[in-house]
């Protein structure tokens, strides 16, 4: 079912929009109109509040030629409130994508652009929500619900090197590859703070960053992707926000492994190479399938602090770092380093040969699980600090260990650290393995340069490695990511 936010009331009567066609925008005013949100169905509600206040709509903007923006702001420093933004028409490939064609609202060549209480729909292909693209570009929104439905639709999008500022959003997005917190080439920096955030389609984790990407005492909820996904030398982090994933459709023929946060390199060239980072502090992380952490082709820094996390799939895994379809073969694993502070951890671990894991648990955190419970395979480190406790649900092999004599409960397992049986109620000094070097380490430079920034630049966009873009959406690289 279509989710539907608003409908105009005005002295009894419902006032209709007009939706023009043709190659250009225009607007029409509509004074003292109130929006008022009448119902909100998603695939997995059948009713939400957006807000106790209405959203007084003295302006309606509208769009619908394929590629045009309903709004666009070019190197000026500009204001909207009380707007209502309707845009339809579609656009396709790295122009829509990477440069911000076919947006409902667009933001470019350093421009700051400020909206407040606006209603913001778009309609078609390749229509993200609000885009802010290139350096010095600056995007604030706040008290706004963006809606979009088509196929690569982003809720807000950045790129090359832009800013997003966003506070108290209601974003919904029910297209394929349409995250509603979203990046693509060239990245910047995204800051959000309150508000909701669904997806319901595949291929659409509530965040997909290519970006630094800040979320703050939000609500997020994917129901058919991942929730978040990280992609390269790029970070997300979680503060009080409560994440729910339930990964139910896989979108790649690379993996198929179901998961609520996935940290990957694909290659594409649309994320620069590196250590990935994610990190939650408070606030919780619900997985409804599959695993809770994926990390493939690529290094990553995982960190907790005091995170409420529950997979509530009995056969999923707290961590899988393994390879999969992106990367070359043999050195497309996962190199993870796991901090945990004041932090409990529940559920077994998975590193493949071509991976590793160096686990620090601090400041009294616990973990209940197992790793490697078939046998040694990728390199694993644990340290056990200041408290912390591991207690063993399956015999499980590390290849080096330091804890406190107190701080293993073998549970009635064996633990085997370098294939030598732990004694439990002894003291262990052991050292951090080396990561293995990853398929994206073994490239000196990202295809085709530098990622882009600044003014677009003129002619066509740069390709994609192989000429066109991929075809799949995250986890698989989308066309629009």
């Amino acid at each position: 079912m279509k989710r539907r936010y608003v409908a105009m009331i005005l002295a009894g009567t419902v006032i209709l929009g007009t939706i023009l066609t043709g190659c250009s925008s225009t607007s029409s005013s509509a004074a003292d109109t109130t929006v008022q949100k009448v119902e909100a169905v998603s695939a997995n509600e059948t009713s939400t509040e957006l807000s106790e206040d209405s959203i007084r709509i003295d302006e309606t903007i509208e769009n619908s030629a394929d590629g045009e923006h309903a709004i666009e702001v070019d190197g000026e420093e500009k204001s909207y409130s009380n707007v209502q933004v309707i845009k339809t028409g579609d656009s396709e490939g790295d122009e829509a994508d990477f440069y911000g064609e076919n947006s409902a609202v667009f933001a470019t060549n350093g421009a700051t652009l400020t909206l407040s209480e606006m209603i913001i729909e778009s309609d078609g292909e390749h229509a993200n929500g609000v885009f802010s693209y290139g350096e010095g570009t600056t995007v604030n929104i706040s008290d706004s619900v963006i809606t979009t439905t088509g196929n690569c639709s982003g809720g807000i999008m950045t790129t090359g090197g832009g800013t997003t500022n966003a506070e108290n959003l209601t974003i919904y997005t029910s297209g394929r590859s349409s995250a509603a917190i979203r990046s693509d080439r060239g990245g910047g920096t995204v800051n959000v703070t309150g508000g909701s955030y669904t997806t319901d389609g595949v291929g659409s984790p509530t965040i997909y960053s290519t970006a630094d990407i800040t979320v703050e005492d939000a609500t997020l909820t994917s129901t058919k992707s991942e929730g978040v996904v990280v992609e390269g030398k790029n970070s997300v982090t979680l503060k009080d926000v409560d994440l729910t994933a339930e990964n139910t459709e896989l979108n790649s023929d690379k993996s198929d492994t179901y998961k609520a946060v996935m940290i990957y390199q694909s290659m594409s060239g649309d994320a620069d190479e590196g250590t990935a980072s994610f990190t939650a502090e408070g606030g919780s992380i619900t997985n409804k399938n599959g695993d809770v952490f994926f990390v493939n082709n690529t290094t990553a820094v995982i960190s907790l602090t005091g995170t409420a996390i529950t997979n509530e799939d009995s056969e999923g895994l707290f961590l899988r770092a393994a390879a999969a379809g992106w990367g070359s073969e043999g050195s497309n694993g996962g190199q993870v380093t796991l901090n945990a502070s004041g932090q409990t951890i529940d559920g077994n671990m998975i590193v493949d040969e071509v991976s590793t894991l160096n686990m620090y648990l601090a400041d009294s955190s616990e973990f209940t699980g197992a790793i490697n419970t078939d046998g040694a395979s990728g390199d694993v480190y644990v340290e056990l600090t200041d408290g912390s406790k591991w207690t063993l649900t399956g015999d499980s092999y590390i290849t080096s260990l330091t804890c406190d004599a107190d701080s293993i409960d073998l549970n009635g397992y064996k633990l085997y650290v370098n294939g030598k049986e732990y004694t439990e109620g002894t003291a262990s000094t052991g050292e951090a393995v080396e990561a293995k070097q990853t398929s994206s380490s073994n490239s000196n430079a990202k295809p085709d340069g530098e990622a882009p920034d600044g003014a677009k630049p003129d002619g066509n966009p740069p390709e994609k490695p192989d000429g066109e873009a991929p075809s799949g959406n995250p986890p698989e690289k989308p066309s629009d990511n």
